[in-house]
């Protein structure tokens, strides 16, 4: 387990350009470069060029460069998170939750692939966490039931969100060739081979069209349904 450099070490020091150094430069600078060049682009070389600093001071911030990944990841979830006050729905909080997690993985797509799946151990994720969690105890789950159906919600909600996060990372004509199938060659298939999506056919475009939100809202409707059920009502 990755552990956090001691805050001794992590004081904040100018770079030869006179910038002075900090974590939070440091993470904002490693998003840039993801952003512009892809994940390939983390490196404490690369960062040290950007920064204008010898590459070994990162070092007093981050013990490598997964230790940077995670603070990556968390900053993402802090800036989805900021300014989010849960209201008295708890289904409504969870969902617009959620939609802050895409939005943030959307601002941020070529370093969605690396955040989704990994655990930050640090202070805006325990956050998100206690805030989740803490809505379906509201709704009147048990406290098993909460972390199990929490774990369930998050999952779902990061795994679309990092999808259509890497759909968005594709370059333009990359893009536009999918979305173009849907049009194009799912309206040619042979009725007796695929008479299923003959049916349909004109309907299949759409499928060009984000699913987050109805994934969201079936998974909010089967809790709340869930939660309906443990009050008797």
């Amino acid at each position: 387990m990755t552990t956090r450099v001691p805050q001794e070490r992590r004081r904040r020091r100018p770079t030869r350009s006179g910038v002075l150094l900090s974590e939070d430069l440091i993470v904002q600078t490693a998003l840039r470069l993801i952003g512009e060049h892809g994940p390939e682009a983390l490196s404490v070389r690369r960062l040290g060029a950007a920064l204008g600093c010898d590459p070994t001071a990162l070092y007093r911030y981050f013990h490598d460069t997964d230790d940077l990944v995670l603070a990556i990841a968390d900053r993402i979830i802090g800036d989805a998170m900021a300014g989010f006050t849960p209201g008295d729905d708890w289904v409504a909080s969870l969902r617009e939750l959620a939609l802050r997690v895409r939005a943030g993985y959307l601002a941020h797509p070529r370093a969605a692939a690396m955040a989704a799946h990994r655990v930050t151990r640090r202070r805006n994720e325990i956050r998100a966490v206690e805030t989740g969690i803490g809505l379906l105890l509201t709704a009147g789950f048990p406290p098993a039931d909460a972390a199990r159906l929490y774990l369930a919600f998050i999952d779902t909600v990061l795994s679309h969100a990092a999808t259509e996060a890497a759909f968005h990372a594709l370059p333009p004509q990359q893009r536009e060739a999918d979305h173009r199938s849907w049009r194009d060659v799912y309206q040619d298939l042979d009725p007796a081979t695929y008479p299923s999506l003959t049916l349909v056919r004109r309907e299949l475009p759409a499928m060009a069209d984000s699913s987050f939100e109805p994934a969201v809202d079936l998974l909010l409707e089967a809790l709340a349904a869930r939660a309906r059920a443990l009050k008797g009502t």
